[in-house]
């Protein structure tokens, strides 16, 4: 199922190899989330264990959740603040000097609308990628398949359910344009 997951084909959510990796997800996060605030080293440390990448200088606030972590990929120079929630069923990309508000939801994974596959716990899932220097303002929450450009700002509580371009502003559920950037 694993590699189902990975090709970006609908797969059974509790098949025992992934619940492995949900599992070791989940301690690497424990740790994290019960830290020392003053353990950087400590800190670095685990998000480059968990995450499949972390780039130079970049900061993530504890509380953090994930699916699985080798599916989240933070660029250099990014900060999180408290309670960021990758759901990386699919591959989660953030750019480079990007700034994340307190509890923003990167939420790859679908289920679908029919209910028979859904009881059967069938899901997939859409990548997300966060351009180079986007800021994601409080309690954001960005939906399946979404690609955010360069130098986008979303306000604090938007829902961004479809793509948005580089250099603009969006707010609002659904996110929508309300501002170009120079």
């Amino acid at each position: 199922m694993r590699d189902r997951m990975l090709a970006g084909e609908p797969y059974i959510a509790d098949d025992p190899e992934l619940a492995r990796e949900s599992v070791r997800a989940q301690r690497l996060t424990h740790e994290i989330n019960s830290m020392d605030p003053g353990a950087h080293e400590r800190l670095r440390a685990l998000f480059t264990e968990l995450l499949g990448g972390f780039g130079d200088g970049s900061e993530i606030r504890p509380p953090f959740r994930c699916d699985y972590g080798y599916q989240t990929f933070v660029g250099a120079r990014t900060f999180a603040n408290w309670g960021l929630i990758s759901l990386d069923v699919a591959t989660v990309t953030i750019g480079d000097d990007v700034q994340i508000g307190p509890n923003v939801q990167l939420l790859t994974a679908t289920h679908p609308l029919e209910p028979q596959p859904r009881r059967d716990k069938w899901e997939a899932a859409q990548p997300i990628v966060i351009g180079d220097n986007v800021w994601l303002g409080g309690g954001v929450i960005v939906c399946p398949g979404v690609t955010i450009g360069a130098n986008t700002v979303v306000g604090a509580g938007s829902v961004v359910t479809r793509d948005l371009p580089a250099d603009v502003v969006a707010v609002g559920s659904p996110a929508r344009v309300v501002k170009r950037l120079a």
